[in-house]
């Protein structure tokens, strides 16, 4: 089977900006010699620490952050990836119907598609007169939300989670889980962070533990999360 997704040898550094105090200029590589195949219609859960490049392996896939190493290949063109991410927001001065139009064609989507779908996202989010406000008027949550909302009507090839399960109030976490039950069910290509190993091991096929921008382990869930849970404690930041 053809991969969709290949990183071969893929590094990311983070090259901090050298002050006045600092005595030394120290490269921090958050992914360092990752190699990794992403299967079309797979459910691949990853697990780590905090600060183990799980997050920026999400953005690397999104195509947010480029690599200082390696490639990465796409099977076909036109793969559209989607990440859900506390931490990636909107067009702050833009309006949520603005930001929620502008963001579906930024993944290929036509302005018209957007437009005849801008009731059922308005619907979704909750967010109700927010929805024509400032997305800087917005908590993380409510961001959340917009994106969550989109990202279901944008339907991406390839959707990315990135620590937003249960997030939020508990009608819009409902509606949220039960929305994504409804992705990992279809043949999307779904990729998932989370801490809670229970939930890698319900809602994924494949997993990995990423430990220091490396995976230490990939393969059954259940398996990798016993190696996590069972070696993690070996890893300091």
């Amino acid at each position: 089977m053809t991969p969709l997704i290949t990183l071969d040898n893929v590094g990311l550094c983070y090259r901090p900006q050298r002050t006045i105090f600092s005595r030394t200029k120290k490269e921090i590589w958050a992914l360092r010699g990752l190699n990794l195949q992403i299967f079309e219609g797979e459910k691949l859960g990853i697990i780590g620490r905090n600060g183990c490049g799980k997050s920026t392996l999400m953005r690397v896939l999104a195509g947010i952050y480029g690599i200082d190493e390696g490639k990465m290949l796409f099977s076909r063109p036109n793969v559209h990836v989607e990440l859900l991410s506390l931490g990636v927001g909107f067009e702050g001065n833009l309006t949520g119907e603005e930001n929620a139009i502008l963001n579906g064609m930024l993944m290929g989507k036509s302005r018209g598609h957007m437009l005849e779908r801008i009731d059922k996202i308005r619907e979704f989010s909750g967010l109700g007169d927010f929805f024509d406000y400032p997305v800087y008027t917005y908590s993380s949550g409510m961001n959340l939300r917009l994106g969550f909302s989109v990202a279901m009507e944008t339907d991406p090839d390839v959707l990315l989670i990135d620590e937003v399960l249960g997030v939020g109030d508990e009608v819009f976490a409902a509606k949220s889980e039960a929305a994504i039950k409804e992705k990992f069910s279809s043949n999307r290509t779904v990729v998932l962070i989370s801490h809670d190993a229970e939930t890698i091991k319900r809602m994924c096929g494949r997993a990995i533990w990423l430990e220091k921008g490396q995976i230490l382990a990939e393969g059954d869930p259940g398996e990798v999360a016993e190696k996590y849970h069972t070696g993690a404690h070996q890893y300091k930041i």
